[in-house]
């Protein structure tokens, strides 16, 4: 069943800032200019190509959950969703880096529409400060999509394709058992993007989306965390997978 996407209410301190606060006219028209230039700058940078490989793009709550290599992987999953879906979709970000100007707290909140996640530790301790978990749930619940990186941090290291899972995807997955979980790959943006890099390198890239994975009954944190890391390696093209196999062979004969 769909959601009609609707202007959230205004924040409240207690709200975890789960939902944003209301826009005037013409904060809204600008954002909205800001948001047409980001994705046309995006793919023009990227030639991104989205491949709905495993699912097809449906206008219900959705978690689509990825690999993150870069500061621009959000942006570039969120820029590749068709324009009725990007709509509806948040990325997940952090408080403490998009709250600190007026520029970025524009960018974050009137473009991206994102939801702001402490990852400073504040609020520990405070009864009425909810937990992330309890933030994104209330979102999804909302009616709305969010885009979330279950590494928890940026991979910059070259020696593992993944970092471990952090657990929130699992307890997501059991708060809010009727959302779609999409996992998706997205192939090249680390080679755009590289580490201590300003300047991006124009390169094809592409988002691959699989097939939607949810907990099986009975099915513990571990199986699930374990299940989800395969279908999110399961959308790596196969030329990626050559060369991993390679290396590896390379490494048994060194």
């Amino acid at each position: 069943m769909s959601h009609p996407l609707q202007e959230p209410p205004a924040a409240t301190p207690q709200d975890g800032g789960s939902m944003l606060p209301p826009r005037g006219f013409a904060r809204r028209a600008l954002a909205g200019l800001a948001t047409r230039g980001i994705v046309v700058f995006s793919r023009l940078l990227t030639g991104v190509r989205p491949l709905w490989a495993g699912t097809t793009p449906l206008p219900v709550p959705t978690l689509y959950f990825a690999n993150h290599n870069s500061h621009a992987d959000f942006v570039l999953l969120w820029a590749s969703l068709p324009p009725h879906l990007r709509a509806r979709t948040r990325p997940v970000a952090g408080y403490d880096y998009w709250m600190v100007s007026p520029l970025r707290r524009f960018i974050g909140q009137d473009v991206f529409r994102a939801l702001m996640i402490r990852r400073d530790g504040s609020g520990r301790g405070d009864t009425s400060a909810p937990d992330p978990v309890s933030q994104m749930a209330a979102v999804l619940h909302g009616g709305s999509s969010l885009i979330m990186f279950p590494e928890g941090t940026r991979n910059t290291g070259d020696d593992q394709l993944l970092l471990p899972f952090r657990s929130g995807l699992y307890h997501l997955a059991r708060a809010c058992p009727d959302v779609r979980l999409v996992p998706v790959w997205i192939e090249n943006l680390k080679r755009v993007l590289p580490k201590g890099t300003l300047v991006p390198i124009p390169l094809a890239c592409s988002v691959r989306f699989g097939a939607p994975v949810a907990p099986a009954p009975g099915e513990d944190k571990a199986a699930f965390i374990t299940r989800a890391r395969e279908a999110l390696l399961d959308l790596r093209p196969e030329y990626d997978r050559a060369e991993e196999a390679t290396q590896q062979h390379e490494g048994k004969t060194a």
